[in-house]
């Protein structure tokens, strides 16, 4: 059961809904895909694509940072119906918790059940290499923030919402699945989420590995909190596009970041398509 947050702006996510409900009248998709960093190529792989920039949505914000289109695809990706979103924007870029998070609301009112959330992200555990994925199974929040608090006091209260089984293990095999038939070198871990823009010191990523985490980025996490909350089922993929810092000795920049997507999008878009025709099978 999904319910408007008493976060999110009521006039601005049924104008959304109209629209967006109009554009895919023949269509009736249950999946949608968040496209992060290093996985924007998928998009151009849909078939009947329906195209409708972010700037047109009500409520969407669009992000300023490279490597995120700022658009919503829709149609088939490998035989099944699906919502793209091509681009996310970022607590970093001074937007608050209720706007990172609006498109998820809009997804689970437009009637999707399954959620993917991609990311680019750097890796803590030694056993990865730049141009890895990793499949999440649990996550540590350092973001300083938490989407479900209140924007302010006297209103809807607060919900102690359980997060013992975030991410999905049906749609975690699925991802699993769909490596295999590629060449993508998946692993499973934990992604630690931190507010950013700057990147990590070397003591930081010390203790975010005492703490248990594989990898470190800074999106995700609330898009996944709010997925929870309306009752949406959630996956969520990182493609490792650096070493965090200690880790390697080379400076860490997004020029880095943006170079290692290039070179992964097409075992990125190779993974995904298997993701979707995984999940296909499932609901047939």
């Amino acid at each position: 059961m999904t319910r408007k947050s008493s976060n999110v702006k009521n006039q601005d996510i049924d104008k959304a809904a109209g629209l967006i409900g109009r554009s895919l009248s023949k269509i009736s998709p249950t999946l949608a895909v968040v496209l992060g960093s290093g996985f924007k190529d998928v998009a151009g792989q849909i078939e009947q694509a329906v195209s409708i920039p972010y700037a047109r949505i009500p409520g969407f914000q669009r992000s300023k940072v490279s490597g995120h289109a700022g658009k919503l695809v829709a149609g088939k990706l490998g035989g099944t119906e699906v919502i793209l979103l091509c681009g996310r924007s970022h607590y970093y870029e001074g937007y608050s918790m209720a706007e990172i998070t609006f498109p998820v609301h809009l997804l689970a009112l437009l009637g999707i059940t399954d959620v993917l959330l991609t990311n680019a992200a750097g890796g803590i555990n030694k056993r990865f290499r730049p141009g890895d994925f990793m499949a999440l199974t649990d996550h540590i929040n350092l973001m300083t923030a938490n989407p479900l608090r209140p924007v302010a006091a006297g209103g809807q209260p607060p919900e102690f919402l359980d997060l013992s089984e975030v991410y999905d293990p049906v749609l975690g095999k699925m991802i699993r699945k769909s490596a295999k038939k590629t060449k993508a070198r998946l692993h499973s871990g934990v992604y630690l989420a931190v507010s950013g823009p700057t990147y990590e010191t070397p003591a930081e990523i010390r203790a975010y590995k005492r703490l248990g985490a594989d990898a470190v980025g800074m999106s995700t996490v609330p898009e996944a909190v709010i997925a929870r909350e309306q009752g949406l089922n959630v996956a969520a993929l990182s493609l490792i596009t650096n070493l965090a810092a200690g880790i390697s000795k080379n400076p860490l920049s997004h020029e880095e970041v943006l170079e290692t997507g290039v070179a992964a999008q097409a075992i990125a878009a190779e993974l995904l398509i298997g993701f979707c025709t995984q999940y296909g099978r499932k609901k047939t």
